[in-house]
């Protein structure tokens, strides 16, 4: 059997699934699956893949863009975002490097006396 490879536990589903577009009584097309979704736009993120090489199991690539670019625009990521930061467990950090500075001397500066 595979180990199960989703990034969202169930109790966070549980918890961001209210926020989310009804599926029920809405005009348009909506998802099928948003839990789908979710995952390959957190897969996506943590592997850093452009958008073109997400794994087929998640559908068109352009129909997950464009999901994606539509619950950007109503705010939708930031909603779950302060929803699930609120209990941060820290089991997984991330960092901009651009906000990280190296040592001097990691950058291969001139150590005294060597020249």
């Amino acid at each position: 059997m595979q180990p199960d490879r989703s990034v969202l536990n169930d109790e966070q589903w549980e918890r961001i699934r209210p926020l989310l577009p009804a599926h029920r009584g809405r005009i348009g097309a909506t998802g099928r699956n948003h839990r789908l979704f979710i995952e390959a736009i957190l897969y996506r993120y943590r592997t850093g893949c452009p958008w073109r090489d997400l794994p087929e199991k998640f559908g068109d690539f352009r129909v997950v863009h464009r999901r994606f670019s539509r619950w950007s625009q109503k705010g939708l990521w930031e909603k779950i975002f302060r929803l699930l930061s609120q209990d941060a467990d820290r089991e997984y950090v991330m960092l901009d490097t651009t906000l990280v500075r190296a040592h001097q001397h990691s950058a291969g500066a001139a150590k005294k006396g060597e020249f």
